[in-house]
C-alpha cells in the first residue's frame, strides 16, 4: 500500500496552503548538480510519483543544472496544479562550484528564465538564493519586493540568512519562508528557526537527513528500530515533530526512497523519544 503524505499544511504568508512534507528537486539532475541525469524519464516519475503521494509543495533553483531541474518540473507535472519554490541569487559553473550572483539586474533576468521553464504566469514561491557580498543585500531584497509588486511572484523567501539579515529584509518586504540548513544533527540556525516561529515564516530545512551522516548513531538507530523506521525517516519525523513552521524537503531521485519519505509523515514520536533527539541535536554542536 502506497504511503500518503500526512505531515499536515502550513500557510505561506498566511494564504497559501502546503502540505509540510515537500521535495527538493536538486537531485533531479547529472551528477554533481551539472546537466541532465542519465535517465529523464525515471527522474519525471519522481516527480510525478511524489505528486501522486500528496506532496504538493515542490523546491527547485535555476541554479540546478543549471536551468535542469526547472525543466525537468515542467516536462513531469503540471506545474500549476502544485506550489513551487524557486530561486535565484547564485551561479552553477561546470567545475561544480556555486559562485555568488544576486545583483537586482540579475534577479529580474532569471525570474523571466524560471517562470518560462516552470510554464508558469507567476513563481508561487522565489527566493534569495544566497546574500551575495558583492551586492547590498537590501538591494537584492528590494528586487524581489519590486518583482512581486509587479506580478512576476506571488511569495518571497530567502535562504542561507541570518536573524539580522531576515529582520532587514522583514524591513522591505513580507518574508514568507526561510531555507537555511538545519537537521537532527546540525542545529546551528536554531535562532533563524526561532525567530521563523516568531513571525509565522515557514523554515526549509535543506540537508534534513544530515546528508547521510546519521546513520550508526546508535540513539537515532534505537528509534528507528521501535518504530521499523530507518534513520533518515526518524529525522524526517523529528523536524516535522520540532516546529510547526518546519517545511522539510527531502531530495532524492528514487522512487523508494521517495516513498520512504512520505511515510515519514505518519510516524509519531514519544515525548521522551523526542527529547531522545532533542539531546542528539543539542551535544551534536
Amino acid at each position: 500500500m502506497a504511503p500518503t503524505n500526512e505531515s499536515g499544511t502550513f500557510d505561506l504568508d498566511g494564504e497559501l496552503t502546503v502540505n509540510r512534507l515537500g521535495f527538493g528537486a536538486m537531485r533531479l539532475c547529472g551528477e554533481d548538480i551539472i546537466g541532465p541525469p542519465e535517465d529523464e524519464q525515471s527522474a519525471k516519475e519522481v516527480v510525478q510519483q511524489a505528486v501522486d503521494l500528496g506532496v504538493d509543495f515542490i523546491d527547485t533553483a535555476d541554479s540546478y543544472g543549471p536551468g535542469v531541474s526547472e525543466r525537468l518540473l515542467r516536462d513531469a507535472v503540471d506545474t500549476s496544479e502544485i506550489t513551487v519554490a524557486t530561486k535565484a541569487g547564485l551561479l552553477r559553473n561546470s567545475d561544480g562550484e556555486w559562485l555568488n550572483h544576486a545583483d537586482p539586474d540579475y534577479i529580474r533576468n532569471q525570474v523571466l528564465v524560471s517562470r518560462d521553464r516552470l510554464g508558469v504566469d507567476s513563481i508561487d514561491l522565489y527566493q534569495l538564493h544566497s546574500p551575495d557580498p558583492d551586492t547590498p543585500f537590501e538591494d537584492s531584497v528590494t528586487a524581489f519586493a519590486e518583482l512581486k509588486d509587479e506580478g512576476f511572484i506571488d511569495h518571497i523567501g530567502l535562504s542561507n540568512v541570518s536573524v539580522d539579515q531576515l529582520e532587514a529584509a522583514k524591513e522591505h518586504v513580507e518574508i514568507a519562508t526561510v531555507q537555511n540548513q538545519y537537521n537532527v544533527l546540525n542545529r546551528d540556525h536554531e535562532d533563524v528557526l526561532e525567530a521563523c516561529e516568531k513571525y509565522g515564516i515557514g523554515f526549509m530545512p535543506y540537508f534534513p537527513i544530515a546528508a547521510g551522516s546519521i546513520s550508526g548513531i546508535d540513539a537515532i538507530q534505537e528509534v528507528a528500530d521501535a518504530h521499523e523506521a530507518s534513520v533518515y525517516q526518524i529525522a524526517l519525523a523529528w523536524l516535522l515533530e520540532h516546529s510547526d513552521v518546519t517545511l522539510p524537503i527531502p531530495g532524492t531521485a528514487s522512487l523508494e526512497h521517495l516513498k520512504e519519505n512520505v511515510a515519514a509523515s505518519s510516524i509519531s514520536l514519544s515525548n521522551e523519544e523526542y527529547s531522545q533527539l532533542v539531546g542528539i541535536a543539542s551535544t551534536s554542536q
